[in-house]
């Protein structure tokens, strides 16, 4: 006699995902093995684990994203300053000031060399 099926709800399974869990943290949500997990996504989903993470994850994503911009919003620096950084291609501003150009470090070394060969 098998072993009884292990209860899968799928609207759990679809709230993981969309928190982001990976396949190891779902499988030890529901107390069973990845490939448990793998099988249930094939019978009853009729997809692999990987679509349905694809499908179900996203709705996480869109959620997250709507807090940064909340938090943004009310007035997060930090906030405002990274998604500045990867949306609009804002950066750092670093001066940099040479005090010397690479002619001079140039020569300066094959004087230096020069004067150890000589001695």
């Amino acid at each position: 006699m098998a072993r009884p099926r292990i209860e899968i709800k799928q609207e759990h399974f679809q709230s993981l995902c969309g928190i982001q869990c990976t396949l190891e943290e779902i499988a030890s949500f529901f107390r069973c093995s990845e490939d448990t997990i793998e099988r249930w996504c094939k019978r009853e989903l009729k997809m692999s684990f990987a679509d349905a993470y694809k499908r179900y994850s996203a709705g996480g994503k869109i959620s997250l994203r709507r807090w940064q911009f909340r938090s943004a919003e009310n007035g997060n620096t930090s906030m405002l300053i990274w998604l500045g950084k990867q949306y609009l291609g804002q950066k750092d501003q670093q001066d940099i000031t040479v005090s010397r150009n690479d002619d001079d470090t140039i020569r300066e070394m094959n004087e230096y060399f020069n004067e150890k060969s000589s001695s």
